[in-house]
């Protein structure tokens, strides 16, 4: 485990700020999904609304009750995810895991800002906040296919 002194630079002034900002951070009125996913390890909580037309989300909210990480990973999500498709909101999954637990490169467009996660991959524990928003909105997609 790396020290105390790298777990304070975890929480970047460039984390924190963008952890601070409030990108879709409230519910949809009318969401065709709805999913609230929790990380057991520490609590936090990610709820993500969605509305798919044809294939592509065209509104989404969130409640996000975690950690500066989720914080900041749900914003980053927020910032882009309106406009995206199943195929690409998985592609990005797969992407910020490799990064976060074999230290893979950065996900591509439009997921990029998510770099700034990079230091948390020595941190395993903190990996469920990060992953939070994107897995549900995985699992509202999911949710959307089951209903069809």
């Amino acid at each position: 485990m790396p020290p105390e002194s790298d777990l304070i630079k975890l929480y970047s002034g460039q984390i924190l700020k963008v952890a601070a900002e409030p990108i879709y951070r409230e519910r949809l009125s009318k969401p065709d999904a709805s999913v609230t996913k929790r990380s057991p390890l520490c609590g936090s909580a990610v709820t993500v609304d969605i509305n798919v037309e044809s294939g592509i989300i065209t509104h989404y909210g969130q409640d996000v009750r975690a950690c500066a990480l989720g914080q900041a990973s749900s914003t980053i999500i927020g910032k882009v995810i309106v406009g995206r498709s199943l195929t690409e909101v998985q592609r990005a999954y797969e992407e910020l895991s490799e990064m976060l637990k074999n230290k893979g490169p950065t996900p591509s467009k439009p997921f990029e800002e998510l770099y700034m996660l990079q230091p948390a991959s020595e941190y395993k524990n903190r990996h469920a906040s990060i992953l939070l928003a994107i897995e549900a909105t995985l699992a509202a997609f999911q949710q959307i296919e089951d209903k069809k």
